[in-house]
């Protein structure tokens, strides 16, 4: 569960990459990329799509075609355009990223993006862009509410201001959220999706929009290095998981609730239960944890085989579900973060022994430890204490 981008092509999905009729994409002649760019065309509500290697890709390009060469784009602090994308506006685009605090749930205060839009005047940048990510993987896959995306759009469209979805993980929100694609980036002028992670593609990414910006974008998408040729092969994957493996999102989704309550009930561990939307579970270790955060993950990893990311600097863990999680293993995670061994503090026999030692031996407190030469070796090594 270190992410969902981990998810491989299923069987059905190899056969269908076998079969894959193919053309030179760059001369515009692969017939199914074509429809697998018409086909999300249709799903996200847009005139075109152009599909491109990359999420990262997609956006940098969505930032080059709405923005000039010092413009200035106004985004979330903790999005993955500010924080995971190498900074590829400023270092290929000449376009300064303007951040305003993300709220708990991903979204921005309007009052913010009104105090972040410059005055018109040579002495700033031109606002220019406004970006959002549905749903936001740093505050936990939280789904945007429906409301908030009309009011930026308004926003928007008051301060001639254009505005890109990065939906990398929009299909999660479409299904936690009972909305359609289309609808929940209507008022958007681009929107991205990535078709490699819970959509369980091997590769790519769709942007979509206007078809003037999609001919802009398939200027830049080809200076950027994005032209393809036979790439058919991995576009008949994101056509058939965009036919095949959208509604089974809602597994994903359900498995990342049953992974939180879990979680919530292992002393030392602190896991906010209401705010797992879709399939990203973020968890802490509070006090009573006798291992941090990178010593955590290392053990499960090395001792119990279930793969988790530590996650803001080593303050919390974040936790994956996709289509090659099921509930069995859910189960066995919780089980292997509950463990057994007093890793939590959690052992009421252990706490009843250390208790009744530190009595007899007329100390303040006891340590159990698995032999003596372990007692040994920690005086030795601490010998202040």
């Amino acid at each position: 569960m270190l992410s969902d981008t981990v998810t491989r092509p299923t069987p059905a999905m190899r056969e269908i990459i076998a079969a894959a009729e193919v053309g030179d994409d760059v001369f515009n002649a692969d017939p199914t990329v074509k429809k697998l760019e018409a086909r999300a065309a249709e799903l996200l509500g847009k005139e075109a799509a152009l599909y491109v290697p990359s999420g990262t890709m997609a956006n940098l390009i969505a930032v080059g075609v709405h923005c000039r060469r010092g413009d200035e784009v106004i985004l979330g602090d903790k999005s993955h355009i500010f924080m995971y994308e190498g900074h590829g506006a400023s270092a290929y685009m000449s376009v300064g990223l303007h951040t305003i605090p993300n709220q708990a749930d991903g979204t921005l205060s309007l009052t913010d993006m009104a105090n972040a839009v410059r005055y018109d005047d040579p002495h700033y940048p031109r606002s220019r862009l406004v970006a959002l990510e549905n749903t936001h993987n740093t505050c936990g896959g939280r789904v945007l509410p429906r409301k908030f995306l009309d009011e930026v759009a308004d926003f928007c469209n008051s301060h001639d201001l254009k505005l890109h979805v990065d939906g990398a993980r929009l299909a999660n929100a479409s299904v936690a959220s009972g909305v359609p694609m289309a609808d929940l980036v209507s008022g958007a002028d681009s929107v991205s999706l990535c078709l490699s992670k819970g959509l369980g593609a091997p590769i790519g990414s769709i942007i979509a929009g206007t078809s003037r910006f999609i001919c802009e974008a398939k200027r830049l998408r080809k200076s950027l290095g994005g032209g393809m040729r036979q790439v058919g092969v991995i576009a008949s994957a994101g056509l058939y998981a965009l036919d095949h493996q959208f509604d089974r999102l809602a597994d994903d989704h359900k498995n990342a609730k049953a992974l939180a309550n879990g979680l919530a009930k292992i002393p030392g561990i602190a896991v906010d239960v209401d705010t797992v939307d879709t399939n990203i579970v973020f968890f802490q270790l509070t006090d009573e944890a006798k291992l941090t955060v990178d010593e955590l993950v290392d053990q499960l990893d090395e001792t119990k085989g279930v793969q988790l990311g530590g996650y803001g600097n080593g303050e919390k863990i974040r936790a994956v579900t996709n289509l090659h999680v099921s509930a069995e293993d859910i189960e066995y995670t919780v089980q292997a973060v509950r463990v057994g061994d007093d890793v939590f503090n959690a052992d009421p026999t252990v706490k009843k022994l250390e208790a009744r030692a530190a009595e007899l031996l007329g100390k303040e407190a006891a340590l159990y430890v698995p032999s003596y030469v372990t007692a040994v070796l920690l005086l030795w090594f601490w010998p202040c204490v």
